[in-house]
């Protein structure tokens, strides 16, 4: 059998067994299906997990915690907000919910995480706070963007979508000194809910807000309500919130994928290990690992092609599809994108790094389910390629 003739190998696929599907069916057989129980506990084994000394608030996406976060540390009409122009849009999006401004800077040319030096730079006095991503699941120079958000009196707000269970100076990133962290359980990421995500913050008081406001500004939650003994129909709405709450039946799902979580790294770091040995005499940059005494979530594995290449990065892609190889790209920049290009007159000559990385740049499969067999399909289609 050839490459063509078997079956496609998606760039991810979902690592879920018996053991998350009978932690669901459990939970639709209780008939409370909605944010309660379920949910709670998700947020307290995620706490455990990172060391404690923690809120959590478990919510139905990472966008919506970065919005209910930039909300709460007081992001608003006329500030703005330092991002890196190599992420998705939801990173900056939801400053724009509240009527801020995204400004965004370029990245480091060998991490690919924001550049600090681009943050102190971009900084005026309508900056209110920096939004760091872990790009890829390594920690970004949070002592350095740490400093600069002490001496300038800016809020942090972690992009942590990949960064489960990244470190940065031995310490899990969640228990960095930032208002607040943003993680997120899409189905692709380090654990799934299938939608969802938890915002982590040690400010008690952020953490209300964030709770009042992630279920349309009511003063007490729906679970307490309805499991009351005694008469509890009242409630008040003391703000204009959202509709951002997690169910009990993703929260359950949350939950095993957590558990499994040291099993899940061990298995990425060895798949990246692999990737890193068996493709380097070939003309690619390979992506960095992360320090001595620091862990590398592996959420991404991205190449990037070098001088000496005889193809391009879409030429490369097409082969790797044609052998039955998925891939994706980890982003467009925003500055190329027409609504934050055309919004802030953005030129690709502002973002020189992040602009020829994305021409060169592309993702190849790394998830936990996958096979010895399936990494040796994309190494050999790799080495096909390029040879």
């Amino acid at each position: 059998m050839n490459q063509t003739d078997q079956a496609f190998l998606p760039f991810a696929r979902p690592d879920v067994g018996d053991a998350e599907i009978d932690a669901v069916t459990r939970v639709m057989r209780s008939c409370w299906l909605t944010t309660g129980a379920e949910t709670q506990a998700f947020e307290r084994d995620l706490v455990e997990y990172l060391g404690g000394d923690l809120h959590a608030v478990a919510v139905n996406s990472a966008t919506a915690g970065l919005h209910l976060a930039l909300e709460a540390t007081g992001v608003g009409p006329g500030d703005e907000v330092i991002a890196p122009t190599l992420t998705f849009t939801a990173t900056v999006e939801v400053a724009r919910y509240l009527g801020a401004d995204a400004v965004l800077v370029d990245v480091d040319p060998v991490t690919l995480n924001i550049d600090p030096t681009r943050i102190e730079a971009a900084i005026t006095p309508r900056t209110q706070a920096i939004m760091p991503v872990h790009y890829g699941g390594l920690a970004c120079d949070m002592a350095a963007i740490l400093d600069i958000a002490a001496r300038h009196g800016l809020q942090v707000v972690e992009d942590a979508a990949h960064a489960l269970p990244s470190t940065h100076g031995g310490t899990l990133v969640g228990q960095l000194p930032s208002a607040a962290t943003v993680f997120s359980f899409y189905a692709n990421k380090t654990i799934t809910t299938g939608e969802g995500g938890m915002v982590v913050t040690r400010d008690s008081a952020l953490a209300a807000r964030m709770r009042v406001m992630r279920l349309h500004g009511i003063s007490r939650d729906a679970f307490d309500r309805f499991t009351s003994r005694v008469p509890a129909w009242y409630y008040e709405v003391v703000a204009p919130g959202f509709k951002y709450n997690l169910t009990d039946m993703a929260a359950a799902l949350g939950r095993v994928q957590l558990a499994r979580l040291p099993a899940f790294l061990q298995r990425r770091q060895q798949l990246a290990a692999r990737y890193l040995a068996e493709l380097r005499d070939l003309p690619l940059q390979l992506p960095v690992e992360a320090p001595a005494a620091d862990t590398h979530a592996w959420h991404l594995f991205v190449l990037r092609l070098s001088d000496a290449a005889r193809l391009t990065r879409d030429e490369l892609i097409d082969r790797l599809a044609a052998a039955g190889i998925g891939t994706s790209v980890h982003y467009v920049p925003l500055h190329r994108q027409p609504y934050w290009r055309d919004r802030y007159g953005l030129r690709p000559e502002q973002f020189p790094v992040a602009d020829r990385a994305y021409q060169r740049m592309f993702s190849i499969p790394l998830f936990t389910a996958m096979s010895d067999d399936e990494q040796t399909r994309v190494i050999a289609a790799l080495r096909a390629a390029l040879r």
